[in-house]
């Protein structure tokens, strides 16, 4: 039985260490005939994706526009975009820098308000093309969805992101809203 607790503590010492939890003692502090309490079950994996961290790549912002990079692993190169108050029309341009087709690993950018994204998305799915619903009052702005080495960009009134937030900028391509999303606001 001694060595069983051994082991268990070992093994949670190495869960630890393996999830980055520095803070975590490298071996057990509890004597080694202490018996625990009750053994805990396995965590259950995540249903959903974690939300994302607070703002750490702001996209650059010049002249009233900015262009935001996607690529073939599903990523922006920018979380959040901070639209200068001076600004009545914005634009956003956005560049797939992988080599996947539009049909495989395509991107677009739609803006709307964060309690919208994941009804857009879903209801845009219908559309095999540009993956967001025509005529969808809830979105703001909106590009078409581009592949590998392409380009295109939106441009839209800056007074519809300015109340009634929180905005929202995000991938409507079916399985991209979990890990390509930002904040867009109005400074």
């Amino acid at each position: 039985m001694k060595s069983r607790h051994i082991l268990l503590a070992g093994a949670v010492a190495l869960a630890l260490s393996a999830c980055g939890n520095s803070s975590a003692p490298a071996e057990s502090t509890a004597p080694a005939d202490t018996a625990p309490a009750a053994e805990a079950p396995a965590a259950a994996p995540a249903e959903a994706a974690p939300a994302p961290a607070a703002a750490t790549k702001p996209a650059m912002v010049e002249n009233c526009a900015t262009t935001l990079e996607s690529n073939d692993a599903m990523q922006y190169n920018a979380d959040s975009i901070t639209v200068p108050a001076s600004c009545t029309q914005f634009t956003i341009n956005l560049k797939h820098v992988g080599t996947m087709a539009a049909n495989v690993m395509g991107h677009n950018v739609v803006v709307a308000k964060a309690d919208d994204m994941a009804g857009i998305a879903a209801d845009g799915a219908a559309d095999a093309v540009n993956h967001v619903k025509a005529d969808d009052a809830r979105v703001i702005a909106h590009t078409k969805i581009i592949g590998g080495g392409e380009s295109t960009s939106v441009t839209f009134d800056v007074a519809k992101i300015k109340d009634g937030g929180p905005f929202k900028f995000f991938c409507s391509f079916p399985g991209h809203l979990a890990l390509m999303q930002g904040s867009i606001q109005v400074q």
